[in-house]
């Protein structure tokens, strides 16, 4: 009995930490390493200066409430320069293991 009632333990307690590292969404405006919160709002003069950004060796962040956020997969970024979107994707320390991008393209 005394076995079973661990095994029982042991799986839920595996379950929920499954649970707890599920995905979250985030919406903000795509930004760069080198401005990064100076592209807190989307519009056609952050795109342009994200682009060249960009270009010159910054990498994409995500700009959410105020706080910048690395992005893992910046080829899911490249038609997105300051532009309003929503990132799925899992939290580890301020980067984003993105599943999904929409919006901004």
């Amino acid at each position: 009995m005394y076995k079973r009632l661990v095994i029982v333990a042991v799986a839920v307690l595996a379950f929920s930490c499954l649970a707890w590292a599920a995905s979250q969404t985030w919406t903000g405006t795509v930004s760069d390493s080198h401005c990064r919160l100076k592209h807190a709002q989307a519009n056609a003069a952050a795109a342009q200066c994200v682009a060249g950004c960009v270009k010159g060796g910054a990498k994409y962040v995500l700009v959410s409430d105020g706080k910048v956020y690395q992005l893992d997969d910046q080829a899911k970024f490249a038609d997105c320069a300051g532009k309003s979107v929503k990132v799925t994707g899992e939290l580890k320390g301020d980067t984003i293991t993105v599943e999904s991008v929409s919006g901004g393209m």
